[in-house]
């Protein structure tokens, strides 16, 4: 029979055994006499007002302040730093008064471990020569009529040159590849070449393309946003007027 005897409950506080009193003389129209008594409450700790101490409010206010300033601490290091301060406290009176004013410590953020592709290789590859790691993505803006277009930004991750910017108002994994042969026929290829996950770049055809001409692909993972726009800063200078003409010979054709 012990198995399913239901586990004792940890004793309320005075104040929260007052309220479940007053709710049940609330909810079912009963006296305090009689309420008390089933519940076990004695009359003169329902009846009694509590009253907080005379410097309870500024050690609340400094008790606040300090969660504030150090937002990993929690009430007994906060307890520490206020005994430090000339308070004469203990931990327990902090931790009522810490859990009263809904106080905590924020949980911590897992830290994300180190990115590998498939293949092993890291995919923060460092470049350490010209034409090691190219990177290239897509960047997407309007102009003043409303119209999208997309601009491909191809960049020397060793040089921060930019090799390229093609601007039209579609782009799919065939001007990929077109852009790719310009450089490739200019500079040869390189033996990375950077992307994300976009379908463009992920597309059958650019991969046996560079696989064809020699390069290896290192895709960034998802979870790595810096990575990602590395490749837009060092365009940014070159791309109003390249934008303007590329954009107004594509209208006119």
């Amino acid at each position: 029979m012990d198995q399913f005897r239901p586990e004792r409950a940890e004793p309320l506080s005075p104040a929260r055994r007052r309220a479940c009193i007053n709710h049940v003389r609330n909810q079912f129209k009963v006296s305090e006499r009689r309420a008390c008594r089933v519940l076990g409450q004695h009359r003169s700790t329902q009846r009694h007002i509590p009253k907080g101490r005379a410097d309870e409010d500024r050690l609340v206010t400094d008790m606040i302040e300090l969660a504030r300033q150090f937002g990993r601490y929690g009430y007994r290091r906060i307890a520490a730093l206020l005994r430090d301060a000339g308070w004469s406290v203990s931990d327990g009176r902090v931790e009522r008064l810490w859990r009263r004013e809904g106080l905590k410590v924020p949980a911590k953020q897992a830290k994300k471990g180190r990115l590998w592709l498939n293949d092993g290789s890291c995919v923060r590859l460092r470049p350490e020569y010209r034409n090691h790691v190219w990177s290239y993505d897509f960047v997407h803006c309007r102009t003043d009529d409303g119209k999208v277009f997309r601009t491909l930004n191809i960049i020397d991750e060793h040089s921060r040159e930019c090799l390229a910017i093609k601007v039209q108002r579609k782009l799919n994994s065939t001007d990929v590849i077109d852009a790719l042969t310009d450089l490739f026929i200019l500079r040869g290829a390189p033996k990375y070449i950077r992307s994300d996950n976009g379908p463009e770049f992920v597309a059958k055809a650019v991969r046996d393309w560079i696989t064809a001409v020699g390069a290896a692909t290192a895709y960034i993972e998802p979870g790595s946003p810096l990575s990602g726009h590395r490749h837009a800063m060092p365009c940014r200078q070159c791309m109003g007027k390249r934008i303007l003409r590329e954009l107004q010979w594509t209208d006119e054709g």
